[in-house]
């Protein structure tokens, strides 16, 4: 396999942190010119052999990619993906959390990242598990950012941004690993504090 690729990332560059896959990846979107953007946002991380289904790669790879492109395009100054909530409307299914489904689905998503856990206390969320213990810190939730029906089903079209800050990423994964802590942005907060159990 000396020359076949074991994972690859996703990377699109733009002006500001987006919040809809679909604006992203359409094909009529304003195209800028690689030097002109300041935001690199990761939408796909996927391995590329089966028999490695489970071995996470992922971790490392974000980060080298990071460094990279910091080095390469000094313009940009934001790092972050664009990713979906799968275990969301599962969760809420399991827990029976009717009180909140009330909210917004945006304060829902974010109620959900920081409060949301596992028995062992780690995030119910696979993929929040993953970026929190890579670093990152939930940056911000949006509404309608992926209308798919599979985006629909997951997570009734709520995304997140998970910010890579290259200055609080060991500082972030130690939290994470440490005691758990889910880090997040003010905002993130804000929106998760609006939600109420009865």
């Amino acid at each position: 396999m000396a020359d076949e690729p074991l994972i690859f990332v996703e990377v699109a560059l733009t002006k500001g942190v987006p919040s809809s896959v679909q604006d992203l990846l359409t094909d009529d979107r304003d195209e800028i010119d690689a030097e002109d953007a300041d935001t690199a946002v990761f939408y796909s991380i996927s391995n590329c052999q089966a028999g490695l289904a489970g071995i996470s790669f992922g971790n490392s790879l974000i980060k080298q990619v990071v460094a990279d492109l910091a080095k390469e395009l000094p313009g940009l100054t934001t790092f972050v993906t664009l990713s979906p909530i799968p275990g969301l409307n599962k969760w809420l299914e399991e827990t029976g959390v009717d009180a909140v489904k009330s909210a917004d689905d945006q304060a829902l998503a974010a109620y959900y990242l920081l409060n949301a856990k596992r028995s062992d206390g780690m995030p119910y969320d696979p993929v929040a598990r993953f970026h929190l213990g890579n670093g990152a810190l939930v940056h911000a939730v949006h509404a309608n950012a992926d209308v798919s029906p599979n985006g629909r089903r997951q997570s009734n079209g709520a995304m997140v941004n998970y910010l890579y800050d290259l200055t609080q990423i060991s500082q972030n994964h130690e939290k994470f690993v440490g005691d758990q802590t889910v880090v997040a942005s003010a905002t993130v907060k804000t929106l998760s504090g609006s939600v109420t159990k009865s």
